[in-house]
């Protein structure tokens, strides 16, 4: 199973374009904190093509970065179909970039995910190359390319597990992590590597820089700082290689140097950068 990610950072990307924070500053100016764009990975067993987890705003540069499995002819997509994790419109408004397709492009996603997108985005579609939606119903494994998929309900959105069905290895993705309780726990300590939503620092990170009076919980985040934060819980896990996705703006640990990225670093998690590939 081979696994990149092709945009680590949450919405807006890194530098965020009506953003000055400290983070987005240093990516500017290329020093500290390197620049990303908007969460979405591929994903690929180790028989079978790629496949597209969540479809960014930033998705045309992102598929540019991955080999079709074949050309035939002029048009040869490098990816199989797309997985949607919810409806947000960072995870979905790259579809709309993908209207050239020559055939219905193959959607996977909720019941939930298919209701909100069908008066809009999905309506839309349908005046182009269509869409062939495909329902992932949580906790039944379904078969996909080479792989082994199942949904997992984590609050307001879904977490991904992938089982390459040569190698019996597995990745679990889980970009929005609404809750930490002992079956999302217990899933990620099942895995050989686990991307865990890393969105926010602290609860009150938009307060404090005077953004937004909304916290982390509000927006469907568990903070990674503190007892009960998603850094300590994954501390505890001894088994998978572990990867924080999804990492707002405002975020210290996108500060190479900071004392909140050492702190990450000493709990033996990474970091995620766009490009970033793992082999299991």
């Amino acid at each position: 199973m081979r696994v990149r990610v092709l945009g680590s950072a949450a919405g807006g990307g890194l530098p965020q374009w009506n953003c000055r924070c400290e983070t987005c500053e240093a990516a500017r100016a290329g020093v500290r904190a390197r620049p990303r764009t908007q969460s979405s990975l591929a994903i690929r067993g180790d028989e079978g093509p790629w496949l597209l987890v969540n479809a960014s705003p930033d998705a045309r540069q992102q598929l540019e970065t991955l080999a079709p499995e074949r050309v035939d002819g002029v048009r040869a997509p490098p990816i199989a179909c797309v997985l949607l994790t919810d409806a947000e419109i960072d995870h979905t408004a790259g579809l709309l970039l993908m209207r050239e397709s020559a055939e219905p492009i193959r959607v996977f996603g909720d019941a939930g995910v298919e209701r909100a997108l069908s008066d809009t985005l999905l309506r839309m579609l349908e005046r182009f190359c269509g869409v062939d939606w495909q329902t992932l119903e949580p906790e039944r494994p379904r078969p996909i390319e080479g792989l082994t998929v199942e949904a997992f309900r984590m609050g307001d959105a879904s977490g991904l597990v992938f089982r390459d069905r040569v190698t019996d290895r597995v990745a679990t993705y889980a970009p929005a992590v609404g809750n930490l309780d002992d079956g999302v726990l217990s899933r990620f300590a099942a895995s050989d590597l686990v991307l865990v939503d890393g969105t926010f620092w602290r609860d009150d990170e938009l307060a404090a820089l005077g953004i937004s009076n909304r916290r982390a919980r509000d927006m469907g985040h568990v903070q990674l700082s503190g007892p009960g934060g998603t850094l300590a819980a994954l501390a505890r896990l001894e088994r998978p290689r572990k990867v924080l996705v999804h990492v707002n703006n405002t975020n210290p640990i996108l500060l190479e140097d900071s004392p909140e990225r050492a702190e990450v670093l000493r709990a033996g998690v990474e970091v995620a950068y766009d490009g970033l590939e793992v082999a299991l």
